[in-house]
């Protein structure tokens, strides 16, 4: 499915976990070419996107405020301290607490203005734990990331979705092939959410708001190898949501 732009210009906020230095350039690069993607993406369906580490937001309410929609980016997992999980698990990489911090502001914020809030990655993982979720800080399971190329992690795996969702209906379909990289994933849901997807060993890969206009998935659509729309659908619901939303405040 897809759609034509809209006619009015929305502010999206494409937020990124920082801007700091990494110790893995590959995996930065890697990052910068998804945002990018996303950018491009989001403008050719209507919206003015504004792309922003978290570390460098400032005032999280005036942000919110000047953003008709969200949009939580990939990279890397996050700080175990914002789910009370151990600091020491296999697979942990750098983390970055403070922006941390700053995304689960953001997310709980959007989900209080009922801002159009969509993750993408470690952005559904934000998502979940800014309400009170937790992770699964290593699967076990393998075919969710190639581990031997950094600058090209990505797998192909099939995910089911569930009918009557609103992400299956947004999709048009109840099963696609995705473009994964990850080894964590979303455990005990947080607070408004259900799971709405799943891969073939039971991970979940998609999960959706009971109430508020948030939609997540963990696998990556904006990736240059992915194929179908998931990235315009998820973009068009979110624009046609702030458009309603603009017109109720």
């Amino acid at each position: 499915m897809s759609d034509s732009p809209a006619p009015h210009l929305l502010n999206l906020l494409v937020l990124d976990v920082t801007d700091e230095a990494r110790d893995d350039p590959a995996f930065e690069r890697e990052l910068d070419d998804l945002s990018t993607s996303v950018v491009a993406a989001a403008e050719q369906v209507g919206f003015a996107a504004r792309r922003g580490p978290a570390n460098r937001l400032g005032d999280v309410r005036s942000a919110l405020d000047e953003a008709d929609a969200v949009l939580v980016t990939g990279g890397g997992g996050g700080a175990p301290s914002h789910y009370g999980g151990p600091v020491d698990y296999p697979g942990r990489g750098q983390t970055f607490a403070d922006a941390d911090r700053v995304q689960v502001e953001v997310v709980r914020g959007a989900v209080e203005a009922r801002v159009p809030l969509v993750g993408i990655c470690r952005g559904m993982q934000v998502v979940d734990v800014a309400l009170g979720g937790d992770l699964v800080q290593h699967l076990e399971h393998p075919g969710h990331v190639n581990p031997d190329d950094v600058s090209d992690s990505m797998v192909d795996h099939p995910v089911r979705l569930a009918g009557g969702s609103t992400l299956a209906t947004m999709l048009g379909t109840t099963s696609l092939v995705v473009r994964s990289s990850h080894h964590q994933a979303v455990g005990r849901l947080g607070e408004g959410l259900r799971a709405v997807a799943w891969a073939d060993d039971g991970t979940v890969e998609a999960v959706e708001h009971g109430t508020a206009p948030v939609w997540c998935v963990q696998w990556h659509p904006e990736d240059r190898g992915a194929t179908g729309t998931v990235l315009t659908d998820l973009l068009v619901a979110a624009r046609d949501a702030a458009l309603v939303h603009r017109e109720d405040v």
